[in-house]
Formats: C-alpha cells, sequence, structure tokens
C-alpha cells in the first residue's frame, strides 16, 4: 500500500513505495568519526516522453554532487559501468556493479506529463543482496527539477546513514564588496550547493547577522536606518520587511526561538551590552541579564529550555548558559583563549563556537556542559559558526590577511563536518561573511 504526501506550497505530489530493508549491507556508522566514503553507483535518469533529454543527467548530476559534497559517498564514474540502465524498468544484473565495487545504485527517470509538469521517480538498491531500499516518485512542475533532486538526495542520505539529509536547504548570508574603508553589505540567498543565488537588499543599508526562523519563511537580521540599529523581519514568500523595533542602544545577533514566536538579541546601553528576549506577538520585550558585563551573542537550545551565550563576566570572554528566564547562569568554556559566537546544535548534543588564542582563529564544538572541546578548523580571521539542520556540518566564515598594499582580505564561506575533514570552500559571487544555514525546506 502506497502512501501519499502532499507539499502544497512547492506543488509536490510524492508517493513512497514499500521499503525492503531485510539483510541489507548498505549503512554508514557515521557515530565512528571519519569513514571512507561509500562508493555509490548514480545512474543517469532515463527520459521517457518529451521532457527534454538534459533535464535526465542534470538530476543525475545535482544528486551525484549532493552525496559527494557531503564527504560520505564517493558516486563512481560513470564510463566504468558495465551494465547501461536504458529503462526504468530494467532490473539491474547486480554482479556487474559489484565488479565496480559500487555498495549501492541508484536508478531513475524522468517522465513529461501534461500540463508543464514531470513525474521524477527513482529506486535505490544494496547491490549486495539485491534488495530495494528505498523508492519514490515525485510529480512537480518541470521547474521543481532541481529541488527533487535534492530531496532525492536528502533521502538517500537518511536511508544509508540514519541520520536526516541536509541538501534540500538554502543558506543567507552578508554579501560584502568595496574597499574595506567603505563596504557595500547586503542580504542574499542561495541553494546549499551555491545555485539560485539572488540578493535580497539593495545595498544602500548595512545589514548583519542574518538568521532563519525554524519556519524557513522568515528571516531576522540587523540593518542601520539613519545610523540607528534596527531588528527587521524578511519574509521570504512574499518579499515584505518589517521593522520589529527601534532600540535605544546598539543591538546585535537577534536570532528566533526554536518556536519562531520570539527573538534573542544583545542590546548595548551606556557602556553595557546585555540580553534581552522579544515576544513577536505582543512585541514585549524582557531584559533575561543584567551584569556591568558584556553579554552577548544568545542561541536557544533545541527544547527552548536554556540558552548559551558569551560574556566577560569572569575577566575573559567565555561561554556561559542559563535557563530560559536568564537564571541558573554558569560558564562552560575553560580552555585556553577566548570564546565567542556560541550556537547549539539542532540536535541539542553540542555547542559550536569561535575561539581566539595566540592571534589565530579557530571554529570548535563542545558539549553542552563544556566538556570534550574539539577543534575542527584554525586560521587568521574566521567566525560565525552556522549548524546544518541535522547537526552534522557547520558552515562559518573565514578572512585572509591584507596586504601591505592594501590587497587580500578576501571574505570567503566555508563549510565542514564534525571529523574536521571534510573542509570545503562555499562560491558566492563577491566577498561573503555570516551565513546562516536554513532548516530542511517545508
Amino acid at each position: 500500500m502506497k502512501r501519499v504526501f502532499c507539499l502544497f506550497s512547492f506543488s509536490f505530489i510524492i508517493y513512497l513505495s514499500s521499503i525492503n530493508l531485510i539483510f541489507s549491507q548498505v549503512k554508514i556508522d557515521i557515530t565512528r568519526g571519519r569513514v571512507e566514503p561509500m562508493p555509490i553507483a548514480v545512474a543517469k535518469f532515463v527520459i521517457d516522453g518529451g521532457s527534454e533529454k538534459n533535464i535526465g543527467r542534470q538530476i543525475t548530476s545535482v544528486i551525484s554532487n549532493d552525496l559527494e559534497r557531503s564527504g560520505l559517498f564517493r558516486p563512481i564514474d560513470e564510463d566504468s559501468f558495465v551494465q547501461q540502465l536504458y529503462s526504468f524498468d530494467t532490473v539491474p544484473r547486480f554482479p556487474d556493479w559489484r565488479l565496480i565495487n559500487a555498495q549501492a545504485l541508484i536508478q531513475g527517470e524522468v517522465v513529461e506529463i501534461r500540463n508543464g509538469r514531470i513525474r521524477v521517480s527513482y529506486r535505490l538498491w544494496d547491490v549486495f543482496t539485491g534488495q530495494e531500499l528505498k523508492g519514490q516518485v515525485f510529480v512537480t512542475p518541470k521547474a521543481n527539477w532541481r529541488r527533487v533532486s535534492h530531496i532525492i538526495a536528502d533521502s538517500i542520505y537518511e536511508e544509508i546513514t540514519g541520520e536526516t539529509g541536509y541538501f534540500d536547504t538554502r543558506i543567507v548570508y552578508v554579501s560584502e564588496s568595496g574597499p574595506l574603508n567603505a563596504r557595500v553589505k547586503r542580504l542574499a540567498i542561495m541553494d546549499q550547493d551555491e545555485e539560485n543565488h539572488r540578493f535580497l537588499t539593495d545595498g544602500s543599508a548595512l545589514v548583519l547577522t542574518p538568521r532563519f526562523s525554524p519556519t524557513t519563511q522568515e528571516i531576522t537580521y540587523l540593518s542601520f536606518f539613519n545610523d540607528l540599529p534596527r531588528v527587521y523581519l524578511f519574509n521570504l514568500e512574499t518579499g515584505k520587511q518589517e521593522v520589529l523595533g527601534d532600540f535605544p542602544g546598539m543591538t546585535y545577533a537577534p536570532r528566533f526561538s526554536p518556536t519562531a514566536d520570539k527573538i534573542i538579541f544583545s542590546m548595548a546601553s551606556n557602556g553595557n551590552s546585555d540580553i534581552y528576549q522579544m515576544d513577536l506577538n505582543s512585541r514585549r520585550t524582557i531584559r533575561l541579564t543584567n551584569h556591568p558585563a558584556i553579554d552577548t551573542s544568545p542561541s536557544y537550545s533545541p527544547n527552548n529550555k536554556e540558552i548559551c551565550f558569551n560574556s566577560d563576566r569572569g575577566g575573559s570572554q567565555q561561554l556561559y548558559v542559563m535557563g530560559i528566564d536568564g537564571k541558573g547562569v554558569k560558564r562552560i568554556s575553560f580552555g585556553k583563549g577566548r570564546y565567542a559566537t556560541p550556537v547549539w546544535s539542532p540536535r541539542g548534543d553540542l555547542i559550536a563556537f569561535t575561539k581566539m588564542r595566540q592571534g589565530k582563529f579557530f571554529i570548535g564544538v563542545m558539549e553542552t556542559d563544556g566538556s570534550n572541546e574539539r577543534l575542527l578548523s584554525q586560521g587568521f580571521l574566521m567566525e560565525s559558526p552556522t549548524w546544518a539542520p541535522n547537526g552534522r556540518v557547520l558552515m562559518y566564515f573565514a578572512q585572509e590577511p591584507t596586504r601591505m598594499d592594501g590587497s587580500g582580505g578576501k571574505t570567503r564561506l566555508f563549510s565542514i563536518d564534525l571529523t574536521g575533514y571534510n573542509q570545503m570552500e562555499r562560491l558566492t559571487p563577491a566577498d561573503a561573511s555570516d551565513p546562516a544555514w536554513s532548516p530542511l525546506i517545508p
């Protein structure tokens, strides 16, 4: 019996066929830290009907690139395939796929149907047992072929690793251009694979620290209007911007609560910075910390029970955790150096941070009580880690040193997984900073 799911906002209809997991050997144990990438064969999606022949290859390429970018899969070169699958009804000859060391095989089809829509089908096979692990069918407008590809890659990732995927997501960040002493900063957004790039603001006002709502349809960010800081909401569906408030002091780093009905931020007044929370329904603001030190960069725990932040109340910049009401403040970082920009993992098990020590910057993670600190990357200047929605991958920005002649200083986005090995640059049209990773698109 098939189950039917409808994603109305993107005109998807998804049919999930029955899943057979009997004796499956196709699993990646990601709890062991660094693992060798699994060899996987992604056969070109065959075309049936009037669809453009190129769309099958494009879908195949997106799925293959998503899986490879995760660092957990090694797509096998199509030129080495012994069997060519010219029909979706063709049953794979599994000895031929074992011959090229494939452990899993993806087989797919694209069919053009009425009203400019396509039907995309795929099967995931365990090459060792010959069992079909998963199969799905998507009906969607042709223009949505790229998003279907990401959803398929997420499904395959989840089936083999046991973790939720993160490919059907977007990145919002601050695009930077112009000389270093007069930077133009505007909001930009792109898919996690760097496609579908567009600018959200025109650069007439400086923008900082964008953050996604858990619903993914809104972004909160800081902007300057007549040299005064304002916290804004930006609706991605309508393009509408809304001012949340003008505040008497400098405001920093607004971030949504897990329930999306509140934002938390820090505000400086009379040389002091404390943490405040605003209810988005009533617009009532309450103060959560009241300390002569600088308290900033707050981030909610995913269960909405705690808040982490950084503060110099102990004499140097360190990480602290407190209750959702601002009570029970306790320090959790005790390593050498200064700590900043903490952000709670979506899984609730780790806190990512920026660390500064001996003139170097690091991106690291620690458990929520401060134990088991691990530094994943280091460089001249790197900041603002943000989590993929499955809590396995981080993105951040890094800046190069500026040369004596004023050149250099390029600012770029990078991602890295929790092993610290799968690090890669994420390409943007101009310099980029302050990334924020969306939840999975609903």
